[in-house]
């Protein structure tokens, strides 16, 4: 593909014709050409590209779609090329007038989908496969590939759990399938198994394809039952063509907890402890001020490549730097990427994939309490009558009139000192050997290196009220994995009808972890910012440890299609696993789908809205190991250094402890789908819509059981138990809703999806999910059969009794009196459905994209209430409590000062929410000096993110979970890290 002049794709090879034959066109005797051009329906079209082939002499359509341009003579051949409609070549001979007829470029039927190791064309899939659009990655302010995915695919649903710069996202394939076991789908790019994306930079993907049924992923067996998300990098284009990205964004937090001013506070506290905050007090800091700032990003991208029929190339390298809104935290990202394709003989192909990343981040603690080191809550929590340095020491402030909470401005500056970095080596070499034109051989190794170190220091601080003698910790670790395909592919086509393919291959996978901890304390005034510099090395603390695993697989794939109207293919891969026992590590996972397109039937011929329809079914088992140890089934033990240095422990051996009991029987965890789904084109290819309905079971579920107190040393065992059970339906529907000058796009998906726990067997009930303080330490989940996962349970609140002021809960056993038996369900995190919504409009090089996503019916357990409005001690609260009871008879929904405070409906709230994720807006520059220049993209743009955010939740964000991709808690709040609105200024250039 050449080079893109403005959307006008001229081969790079033209611009050498210019060098070579530039005289000999002078020489003819140039005309003007003159015309009209227009798409089918007969209305014209502005902005149309005309080139004379070979040259860089070009024009645009009128706003009639007229034109004028002189061509060298009648040998000229003129170019026509537009966006969305399929590019015309016309020979000028002996015409002085050329009216043509564009015609849309309908090709996405045709369009090649990556499949598990190998591709098919979209039209002849038969199983549950999502393409992510990848168009607009280089206009959007996405700092993870997981991000492009976000309300872009349906079935998949993708959130951020907190806004902390380069923060995790969580991503769940049709539901939630595993209780203890990891439910991140298996990311596989360019081939290779990766267990993260944060390495990739998002502007080097040139497709996404998400195998979200049994069908589709059990060509990867083992580890697919989350499903599985395929990645392909950019290759070259074949001209030579130079790309660069910048970005340049702002942030701010889109949503801020006000607090109590001094003389509020005052009269709170007095409710609570009279006499305890002294007359006069008045404001001295606004800590929202103090802490929050303003965010800065900064994203760099620059793209060479090149290549011919023998030989192509693709390089890339990046910076990004993501400065949260806390001052401290941040996400710093070097990239670099090569690869390389040749054709060495016409029997031999070679590749080679470099990937290197360098990632440094500095986390800042949150999802904790104000009194647990907690950022967020903090800045709510202390009064702003207090100061952040106390005058008469000189030192941060810790003490707010006897209470003891976080000082934000202390830990940010901390913070500071702490730092998480990973570097990360992914090598891929493959060969591919072509026997026959039908049958191949390819292999691969690949190597993939990650060093870690995490460092962090806090200084000695020294006064009257603090003796801290500071610490500082490093621990290193080392991991490399390795991993060896043989894929051999056979590819036939019999009388033109019969379409059959075959694959079989081996993959295997060895991985080597090491890590090293040590840490130290008792810094000395004058201190260095090193480990080495301290006066005495935790003994307790410091070592090392190491371990590995392994996978060998087998699989094999069957396809056959007769004239695409009659599909079928069948998957199979067995695995084994070192984790598991010996007697039980080797695991079966099939699958067959077909497919059925009556649009090619006889009957369907005269129907002639209907471009394309096509029914499918599917059924597969997949498998999952991630989550349990490496050493899972073995039995471990606990090794604990003694004070050898202490008087009478000179000898004293190490203390060696059960760790847990052995499973003899611990096998994989299985999940059997069985997914229906229908895809049609209608209305000549203007609308394009896919459904799926399906039903996932997993069973023998990887859990960590705990164990009854005094039945063994050991408090837990891993085994395989239980049941889940997840069923939901899809829909995605594409629309072209005008096209010509002025085009309009539709790009819509929705997901339902209902969980339910089915069964366990040594342990029937789990609670989970301790947050707050104000609840005495109780846990808020409670996760048993016949519940979908993450339930919150608790008292159910009906309102304030207007005579007390207390929080009435509710006596469900009717016994006369509240306790732990009137304890019920609260809420439900898992949503109804969630959806997303693009719409694209375009004039004359004008871009509008307008993106939303949403979540619907899930609940929200609003922890940091409990700090912010629960006024059971002396930290100041948000601006909520002002509507607190008072009086007998006052009418109000917030509790008297000191109420009775519990877990319970009080602090569930609906987290549904429509948010404006993506607004941008974009200019196409083209023609006049541009070419000259062979520039063939110029487009400058401005994101705006997290624009605006429809929801009744009342904290700081709904998309949230301060327990980030657990599986078994969700929806929990607090103090995290909240989300900011962003804008964002790029530009794009290619040339």
């Amino acid at each position: 593909m050449g080079t893109n002049f403005f959307k006008l794709k001229i081969p790079l090879v033209y611009l050498l014709l210019i060098l070579c034959f530039g005289f000999s066109a002078q020489a003819q005797n140039p005309k003007n050409i003159t015309g009209v051009v227009k798409d089918v329906a007969g209305i014209p079209l502005p902005g149309v590209n005309i080139v004379v082939k070979g040259t860089l002499q070009g024009v645009i359509t009128d706003l009639d779609g007229k034109y004028l341009i002189s061509v060298p003579g009648n040998d000229a051949v003129l170019v026509f090329s537009y966006i969305g409609y399929l590019a015309q070549e016309v020979a000028v001979a002996n015409q002085d007038e050329i009216n043509i007829s564009l015609k849309e470029d309908l090709q996405q039927i045709d369009e090649v989908v990556v499949i598990g190791y190998g591709t098919v064309a979209k039209k002849d899939v038969t199983t549950a496969v999502s393409t992510v659009s990848t168009k607009d990655i280089d206009e959007r302010p996405i700092i993870s590939a997981a991000q492009a995915i976000q309300g872009k695919a349906a079935g998949v649903n993708v959130y951020q759990p907190n806004g902390a710069p380069g923060g995790e996202m969580v991503v769940r394939v049709r539901g939630t399938t595993s209780f203890n076991g990891s439910n991140e789908p298996l990311y596989v790019v360019d081939g290779v198994p990766v267990d993260n994306l944060s390495f990739l930079s998002p502007q080097d993907i040139a497709s996404m394809q998400i195998l979200k049924d049994a069908s589709s992923a059990a060509i990867y067996g083992s580890r697919a039952a989350n499903g599985v998300v395929l990645i392909t990098t950019k290759q070259a284009g074949g001209g030579a063509k130079i790309a660069a990205n910048v970005q340049m964004g702002v942030s701010r937090v889109a949503n801020q907890i006000e607090s109590l001013n001094a003389a509020q506070y005052k009269e709170l506290i007095d409710e609570i402890r009279p006499g305890t905050i002294p007359a006069g007090t008045t404001d001295q800091t606004d800590w929202f001020d103090e802490v929050y700032g303003t965010g800065i990003t900064q994203n760099y991208q620059l793209q060479i490549s090149d290549g011919n029929e023998k030989t192509r190339y693709f390089v890339s390298g990046g910076y990004l730097n993501e400065k949260g809104v806390l001052s401290s935290a941040f996400f710093r990202r070097y990239n670099l990427r090569s690869n390389v394709d040749s054709q060495v003989r016409k029997w031999l192909n070679i590749g080679l994939n470099l990937s290197y990343s360098d990632n440094t981040s500095n986390g800042v603690t949150t999802g904790a309490g104000s009194n647990r080191g907690g950022v967020v809550l903090s800045v709510v929590n202390l009064p702003t009558a207090a100061s952040v340095i106390n005058p008469e020491t000189g030192l941060y402030n810790r003490l707010f009139f006897g209470q003891n909470i976080t000082n934000p401005v202390e830990s940010l500056e901390n913070g500071k000192n702490n730092k998480n970095n990973e570097n990360r080596l992914i090598a891929s070499g493959s060969a591919t050997i072509t026997f026959l034109p039908e049958l191949n051989l390819r292999s691969s190794l690949t190597v993939d290196r990650r060093n870690g170190k995490i460092t962090g220091f806090t200084p000695p601080v020294h006064g009257l009220d603090r003796d801290d003698w500071g610490s500082a910790w490093d621990t290193r670790s080392m991991n490399t994995l390795l991993v060896f395909d043989n894929v051999l592919t056979y590819k036939k086509t019999f009388a033109e009808k019969h379409n059959f393919e075959a694959m079989a291959g081996t993959s295997w996978t060895d991985s080597q972890w090491s890590q090293s901890y040590i840490n130290g304390t008792h810094f000395k005034d004058g201190y260095i910012q090193t480990l080495n510099a301290a006066n005495k090395i935790s003994w307790n603390n410091t070592g090392s440890s190491a371990s590995d695993w392994g996978i060998m697989s087998v699989f094999g794939r069957l396809s056959y299609n007769f004239e695409s109207k009659y599909l079928f293919t069948f998957n199979i891969r067995q695995d084994g696993s070192s984790k598991l026992h010996p007697d039980l590590r080797w695991g079966t996972f099939p699958s067959l789908s077909g497919a059925w397109r009556l649009s090619s039937e006889e009957f369907m011929r005269d129907i002639d809205w209907i471009s394309d329809l096509k029914i499918r079914g599917g059924w597969g088992q997949t498998g999952n190991q991630s989550g349990v140890g490496d050493y899972a089934y073995l039995q471990r033990y606990n090794i604990t250094r003694q004070a050898w240095f202490e008087t009478g422990k000179e000898d004293a051996l190490p203390l060696i402890t059960q760790a847990n009991l052995r499973t003899s029987d611990l096998t994989w965890e299985t999940t059997s789908q069985v997914n229906i789904g229908m895809d049609a084109t209608l209305f000549a290819d203007r609308l394009t819509i896919a459904m799926d309905y399906y039903s996932k079971h997993t069973s023998d579920m990887l859990m960590y059981v705990s164990l009854p107190s005094g039945a063994a040393a050991a408090s837990n065992i891993v085994r395989n138990e239980g049941e889940m059970m997840n069923r939901g339906f899809e829909f995605s529907a594409s629309s072209r809703n005008f096209t010509g000058a002025f085009s309009w796009n539709t790009d819509f998906n929705i997901s339902f999806n209902k969980n339910e726990l089915k069964s366990l067997e040594l342990q029937q009930i789990y609670y989970d999910g301790e947050t707050t303080d104000a609840f005495h330490q109780t846990r808020v989940v409670r996760n048993e059969p016949g519940r979908p996962l993450g339930g919150f349970y608790g008292y159910i609140s009906d309102g304030v009794d207007p005579e007390t002021g207390e929080l009435m809960y509710r006596d469900i056993n009717e016994d006369g009196k509240i306790t732990a038996s009137d304890k019920t369900y609260i809420g439900d995190p898992n949503p109804a459905f969630t959806f997303g919504l693009t719409n694209s409009f375009s004039y004359k090089g004008f871009n509008l994209s307008i993106f939303m996503q949403g979540s619907v019916g899930n609940d929200i357990f609003n922890a940091s209430k409990g700090d912010t409005e629960g006024m059971h001690d002396l930290k100041n609260q948000s601006t909520r409590v002002l509507e607190r009871w008072r009086t007998p008879g006052q009418i109000t929904e917030v509790p008297k000062a000191g109420f009775n405070i519990q877990p319970s409906s009080y602090f569930v709230e609906d987290g549904s929410y429509l948010r404006v994720k993506d607004v941008t807006f974009s200019y196409n520059f083209n023609g006049g000096i541009l070419n000259k220049l062979g520039v063939s993209r110029l487009q400058p743009y401005v994101t705006a993110s997290n624009l605006l955010t429809l929801t009744k939740y009342s904290g700081m964000d709904p998309e949230v979970n301060q327990w980030g991709n657990s599986g078994a808690v969700q929806g929990i709040d607090w103090g995290t890290y909240p989300h900011s609105k962003t804008f964002v200024f790029g530009l794009n250039v290619e040339f």
